[in-house]
Protein backbone atom coordinates (compact mmCIF):
# COMPACT_ATOMS: atom_id res chain seq x y z
CA UNK A 1 0.00 0.00 0.00
CA UNK A 2 1.53 3.09 -0.83
CA UNK A 3 2.46 5.68 1.84
CA UNK A 4 1.14 9.49 2.00
CA UNK A 5 3.37 12.02 0.38
CA UNK A 6 3.95 14.41 3.45
CA UNK A 7 6.57 16.95 2.29
CA UNK A 8 3.93 19.39 0.10
CA UNK A 9 5.67 22.29 -1.91
CA UNK A 10 3.02 24.86 -1.47
CA UNK A 11 3.80 28.61 -2.12
CA UNK A 12 2.70 31.33 0.29
CA UNK A 13 0.25 32.36 -3.00
CA UNK A 14 -0.84 28.93 -3.21
CA UNK A 15 -1.94 28.54 0.45
CA UNK A 16 -3.53 32.54 0.05
CA UNK A 17 -5.56 30.67 -3.24
CA UNK A 18 -6.80 27.55 -1.72
CA UNK A 19 -7.60 29.59 2.09
CA UNK A 20 -9.85 32.44 -0.57
CA UNK A 21 -11.11 29.33 -2.32
CA UNK A 22 -12.60 27.64 0.87
CA UNK A 23 -13.61 31.01 2.33
CA UNK A 24 -15.83 31.50 -0.60
CA UNK A 25 -17.24 28.09 -0.59
CA UNK A 26 -17.90 28.50 2.74
CA UNK A 27 -20.20 31.26 2.27
CA UNK A 28 -21.80 29.73 -0.33
CA UNK A 29 -22.57 26.52 1.55
CA UNK A 30 -24.05 28.96 4.70
CA UNK A 31 -26.25 30.79 2.44
CA UNK A 32 -29.67 29.65 3.32
CA UNK A 33 -30.62 29.51 -0.28
CA UNK A 34 -28.51 26.64 -1.22
CA UNK A 35 -30.05 23.39 -1.66
CA UNK A 36 -27.40 21.47 -3.22
CA UNK A 37 -25.08 18.99 -1.55
CA UNK A 38 -21.77 19.93 0.15
CA UNK A 39 -18.13 18.47 -0.91
CA UNK A 40 -17.83 15.14 -1.72
CA UNK A 41 -21.52 14.05 -0.92
CA UNK A 42 -21.22 15.11 2.30
CA UNK A 43 -24.24 16.88 3.83
CA UNK A 44 -24.04 20.58 3.83
CA UNK A 45 -22.95 21.14 7.90
CA UNK A 46 -20.69 18.50 7.60
CA UNK A 47 -19.14 20.10 4.74
CA UNK A 48 -19.09 23.53 6.48
CA UNK A 49 -17.60 22.31 9.59
CA UNK A 50 -14.32 20.82 7.37
CA UNK A 51 -13.97 23.70 5.17
CA UNK A 52 -14.42 25.62 9.19
CA UNK A 53 -11.98 23.48 10.38
CA UNK A 54 -9.08 23.29 7.75
CA UNK A 55 -9.25 27.45 7.27
CA UNK A 56 -8.93 27.41 11.37
CA UNK A 57 -5.88 24.72 11.00
CA UNK A 58 -4.42 27.27 8.09
CA UNK A 59 -4.66 29.98 10.14
CA UNK A 60 -3.07 28.79 13.10
CA UNK A 61 0.12 27.80 10.95
CA UNK A 62 0.59 31.64 10.28
CA UNK A 63 3.37 33.22 11.69
CA UNK A 64 2.69 36.87 12.17
CA UNK A 65 5.07 39.04 12.72
CA UNK A 66 5.52 42.30 14.69
CA UNK A 67 8.86 44.40 15.29
CA UNK A 68 11.04 44.05 18.54
CA UNK A 69 11.32 47.45 18.89
CA UNK A 70 8.39 50.34 19.79
CA UNK A 71 5.00 49.85 19.40
CA UNK A 72 3.00 47.91 17.03
CA UNK A 73 -0.16 49.80 15.00
CA UNK A 74 -1.87 47.30 12.70
CA UNK A 75 -3.61 48.29 9.74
Amino acid sequence: MPDFNDMFELTIADVDLIEAALQRTRDSLADANQQAQGIAGHSREDSLRQIHDLLGRLHNQKIFYKPKDGVYVSG
